[in-house]
């Protein structure tokens, strides 16, 4: 199943590069004020045709498809999908806008896709297996190699912040570490950074849905690291919550690599 997510990754990926060329990449605003372009259809398109495909039986939880109404039963296995996150990144042309596509069971990201199209570089992770990153030039995918995340560097942590959301509770709580480095990122890539070891800790203290962090979470946890909610526990998936409007919204969280942040904080 991983190499055809992969190759459906990499086949949305290609179409949201041909609309990112174009001048006109046909941005509207969706009800939740959020941007939405039709890189983001084509894409989801492609990603769903191919679960269709690869796995007919499992439910797809799909951003646009929920935004348009449609949001299946879901039960304790099914896929999350995301197909252009950081559309802001995307509209801003940066390149830090990435493919998303995670496995879900009984509450767990097991395997995650993160494909950033723009930068040629894909992630994957599988519970159980490990993580590994490949350079995808002309669509075609390289050759993989492990990746890891690191333990907490003694001299202070690179704290990864989002570009285009660092709320003021979210420099609070950056506040009570020791910072050697403020990187900024975009999208889920941010995720991925920590799987690679690259920097150690990612606190988003702001509303995320679980389509924006399943398949880098899926990564972050097979190279060792994890994502926990503020009282210390994993990132759960499947949340639903129809009387207050916020199906599969995520609660504050800290994503970081092999280590305990709230106790690093203290």
């Amino acid at each position: 199943m991983l190499d055809d997510l992969v190759n459906a990754a990499v086949a949305a990926g290609a179409a949201i590069l041909k609309v990112y060329a174009r001048a006109d990449v046909g941005a509207t605003i969706k009800g939740d004020g959020s941007p939405v372009t039709e890189a983001d259809a084509l894409a989801e398109a492609i990603i769903l045709a191919a679960l269709a495909n690869i796995a007919p039986d499992i439910p797809v939880i799909a951003e646009e498809a929920v935004a348009g109404g449609h949001s299946p039963a879901t039960g304790h296995r099914f896929f999350l999908v995301d197909p252009l996150d950081g559309t802001k990144e995307f509209l801003s042309r940066n390149g830090d806008f990435t493919v998303n596509i995670a496995l879900i069971e009984d509450g767990r990201p097991t395997v995650g896709v993160v494909y950033t199209p723009a930068h040629g570089d894909i992630f994957v992770g599988q519970a159980g297996v490990g993580a590994r990153r490949a350079r995808v030039i002309h669509g075609v995918v390289g050759q993989w190699w492990a990746i890891h995340a690191r333990t907490a560097p003694a001299d202070g942590l690179a704290v990864l912040a989002s570009r285009s959301h660092l709320t003021d509770e979210t420099r609070a709580f950056i506040e009570r570490f020791k910072v050697a480095d403020l990187v900024s990122a975009g999208s889920s890539l941010k995720f991925c950074k920590l799987a690679t070891g690259e920097a150690d800790l990612y606190p988003r203290l702001g509303r995320t849905m679980e389509w924006d962090t399943a398949a880098g979470d899926a990564v972050l946890r097979a190279a060792g690291g994890a994502v926990r909610t503020l009282d210390g526990k994993m990132l759960i998936y499947g949340k639903r919550d129809q009387a207050d409007d916020a199906d599969f919204a995520n609660p504050w969280f800290v994503a970081s690599g092999p280590f305990d942040p709230f106790a690093a904080a203290a």
